[in-house]
């Protein structure tokens, strides 16, 4: 049996799992339904030391030439860092919140200790990143979250954008566009089309809606750059704030990636918010 971590209120629950550093659920108490879909894996996971992916595995960084490891889950790349593949320590615990830790490091020049809360603040979730640089040389970083929202055929999504980057082959974005076609742009509450999506945004509001029968769940975040994931035939919708685009490391001026020299720290939050639904008792 999994060592989860059991938290709640008056109104959501959580458990979380400090193998991978995740949610195993999230589930609304007032509305009686899971907010976060999960199938065994996890329902909710951290992007860290970057998100996503890298083309080639690799990026030029201040005069060196950079190999990302290898991960255990993709053969071609370090998918969404390794933070979601470890186990974190458990710092502290108490019925509304917990805080996990972990070290890490690669020969590349990843090498870093990342500190992850998970707070229950009445009917919103908050959860926090932070990431302090270790190593002797300075270092890039992103982070980002990954939750995969239950999200049925009655479900709308709405979020607005200045423009998408199209997948492209082994899912990495192609050129930027700033014509959003009907069925990926949400700019309106939709449905959305019951396919394989996977489109990195930019120029996002930071807030993001998923309404549903009887509640409304809404997104937050401190950045321009969201991620949408969905599977045909599946009843969820990732929706994943990222401190940076896909490949941001090998894009021109390496747009949301900060450079850590030691000792220096960044951080990342997102908040999900339930509530009831218009009309809904």
């Amino acid at each position: 049996m999994m060592d989860l971590l059991l938290i709640e209120n008056a109104h959501l629950r959580m458990r979380v799992n400090p193998q991978g550093g995740g949610l195993q659920e999230l589930f609304s108490l007032t509305h009686g339904q899971p907010v976060l879909w999960d199938e065994g894996d996890s329902a909710l996971f951290p992007m860290v030391p970057l998100a996503n992916r890298v083309a080639g595995n690799g990026f030029a960084f201040q005069g060196r030439n950079i190999q990302l490891p290898q991960s255990p889950v993709d053969e071609r790349f370090f998918l969404h860092g390794d933070g979601w593949q470890a186990r974190w320590e458990v710092a502290s615990l108490t019925a509304t919140e917990c805080v996990l830790t972990l070290r890490r490091q690669h020969d590349c020049g990843f090498d870093y200790q990342a500190v992850l809360r998970y707070e229950l603040r009445e009917h919103v979730l908050r959860t926090e990143l932070m990431l302090t640089h270790l190593g002797p040389q300075p270092m890039l970083y992103g982070l980002g979250f990954h939750p995969w929202f239950y999200f049925d055929a009655h479900s709308r999504l709405q979020f607005s954008a200045s423009g998408f980057w199209p997948e492209g082959e082994h899912h990495l974005p192609q050129a930027w566009q700033s014509a959003i076609p009907p069925d990926i742009d949400f700019s309106t509450g939709q449905q959305g089309s019951d396919s394989w999506l996977n489109v990195g945004y930019s120029g996002w509001n930071g807030v993001a809606t998923i309404q549903r029968d009887v509640m409304s769940i809404t997104i937050t975040a401190q950045t321009p750059w969201l991620m949408l994931f969905r599977m045909s035939g599946k009843s969820f919708l990732c929706l994943e704030p990222q401190s940076h685009p896909v490949n941001a490391h090998n894009m021109p001026g390496q747009p949301g990636l900060v450079v850590l020299r030691p000792g220096n720290s960044t951080q990342f939050a997102i908040e999900i918010a339930v509530e009831s639904a218009a009309g809904s008792c």
